[in-house]
């Protein structure tokens, strides 16, 4: 399996180019990113693309692969509601569309987030953006579309771009562990989940953090 990853400086999207690696049915991954990454391996490509509402000229590299891990994101907290909008769900709608004219066989995978909320009204933005992107991405019927809502993600590596919110969360991690054990996924488990899902389908398009665990345990 060919499959390409977004966010891949990012905690979920460099996760899963390292479970991508070492998984023998993925046989190829391109990072699509604004910069250089500094994982090296033969199965890793890396495409610099520096335009996330403009996808002309990728229409090959999406004939050639067979998914899309679209995990680009950014926390509600590191920019304006504007932003944030516009990165959370103009840019995947775009990617998504052209995926569905380019390769309309091709598994689009959406790194959504516990809470989201499908009904648009939280006062959240994280959870109406998001909730508004899993929306539009079902109304668009793609073949085969997956929206994981992982909530906690407690990081296994090390990642220079996690937000301040999220690092000051980590030192409470074993504690929710305990108390909370549905909320928190570790990052390399969400990975393996996400990789089963893409090789052998789910039978729902939104997989909430509990179903996530269970499916990185199988």
């Amino acid at each position: 399996m060919k499959i390409i990853v977004t966010g891949a400086t990012g905690l979920v999207g460099a996760e899963v180019l390292r479970q991508a690696i070492l998984d023998d049915d993925i046989s190829e991954v391109t990072a699509l990113v604004r910069k250089p990454i500094e994982v090296s391996h033969p199965k890793i490509k890396t495409i610099i693309h520096n335009d996330f509402l403009d996808y002309s000229g990728l229409e090959e590299v999406f004939k050639s692969n067979d998914a899309m891990v679209w995990a680009l994101g950014i926390s509600q907290t590191q920019v304006s509601k504007q932003q944030y909008e516009v990165i959370t769900y103009d840019y995947t709608m775009a990617a998504a569309t052209a995926i569905q004219k380019a390769n309309p066989d091709m598994a689009f995978l959406f790194v959504s987030g516990g809470g989201a909320d499908s009904t648009e009204r939280s006062s959240t933005i994280f959870a109406r953006v998001k909730g508004k992107t899993e929306n539009t991405l079902i109304k668009l019927e793609l073949k085969r579309l997956y929206c994981v809502r992982p909530a906690g993600i407690k990081p296994i590596h090390k990642n220079p771009n996690t937000s301040f919110l999220n690092k000051l969360f980590i030192p409470l991690f074993p504690i929710f562990e305990i108390l909370m054990p549905n909320f928190v996924i570790a990052s390399d488990k969400l990975a393996i989940a996400i990789l089963r899902i893409l090789k052998n389908g789910s039978d729902k398009i939104i997989i909430e953090n509990k179903a996530l665990k269970e499916l990185s345990a199988s």
